[in-house]
């Protein structure tokens, strides 16, 4: 009875790349999750202190940020009050999941911030939040 088996010099006939596919895919949905949120953090804003903050890591998010000089940006992106109306609107027209996280410098007077809430529901989005950082673990 012949029978072929495998030796040291015999080649390799494929390689497996499914795992290699895999990472990649988990990389690229990674990067895509996270690419939104670093965008909205390169305005500085001075956010005010929260217990219960959470991470605004959602996949249908409009990042709206005030800062300092009480400037608009949509998704870091400077924006006019009339600009910023028109997108969330169309926004709201493609997704009406969607949802707003508004981030104010602390000394954004609250008058401003409720002119910015006002704006986001004439655009029709009824989900929004306001974007905060838990305070700082006491020294011990």
């Amino acid at each position: 009875m012949a029978g072929h088996t495998q030796g040291a010099d015999d080649e390799i006939g494929g390689i497996n790349v499914t795992p290699f596919v895999d990472i990649a895919l988990v990389l690229l949905i990674i990067f895509m999750v996270t690419a939104k949120y670093i965008v909205s953090q390169q305005i500085p804003v001075d956010l005010p202190q929260a217990a219960t903050s959470q991470s605004a890591a959602e996949v249908r998010l409009a990042s709206i940020a005030i800062d300092r000089e009480q400037r608009l940006f949509l998704d870091g992106q400077p924006a006019t009050e009339a600009e910023l109306r028109a997108e969330l609107q169309r926004r709201w027209e493609a997704d009406h999941e969607i949802r707003a996280v508004i981030a104010a410098d602390r000394n954004v007077i609250h008058g401003r911030v409720t002119e910015v809430i006002d704006l986001v529901r004439q655009a029709g989005v009824t989900h929004f939040a306001i974007q905060t950082e838990p305070p700082a673990e006491p020294a011990r």
